[in-house]
């Protein structure tokens, strides 16, 4: 078979995008793929170009995109323009996400480090609810 002649069935999509079924179904809701051609007996079929548009619609997510931005990237993509420029402040937000993530995570490490010293030299505080016992389960320092 040709790429020209082409066609997959929505859950072959699926499996050589590595998404579901699912996902793909949910992508045409949102309007990130045309409404395929369907079998006599109702079936979703999908070209070549489908492949690679959700090919493509996979790394964007990997990259952390939204939908919306990706709704973004694919309407300046069909217009055959490169949709690099416009990708440039999805990008940004992007990035500016990923950073404010790793400073929420160096802080978590920087306490763990510091629990676990105290853990080592044996000076842990008592354990109150907000470091160490369930919610409402510290009596006289002491968990339940």
């Amino acid at each position: 078979m040709t790429a020209a002649t082409m066609t997959l069935t929505v859950g072959k999509l699926a499996e050589e995008v590595g998404v579901s079924s699912d996902a793909i179904r949910h992508w045409e809701r949102e309007g990130l793929f045309p409404a395929p051609e369907r079998s006599a007996a109702g079936y979703r079929r999908y070209g070549a170009d489908a492949l690679d548009r959700a090919r493509f619609i996979r790394a964007c997510q990997r990259a952390g995109l939204r939908l919306a931005d990706i709704a973004d990237l694919l309407a300046v993509r069909d217009t055959g323009s490169c949709p690099c420029e416009p990708a440039g402040q999805h990008l940004e937000r992007r990035i500016g996400e990923i950073t404010a993530e790793i400073v929420r995570l160096e802080g978590l490490r920087s306490q763990l480090t510091d629990m676990l010293r105290a853990v080592d030299a044996g000076t842990c505080d008592p354990p109150l609810p907000e470091n160490w016992c369930p919610p409402n389960s510290a009596v006289g320092g002491e968990c339940k």
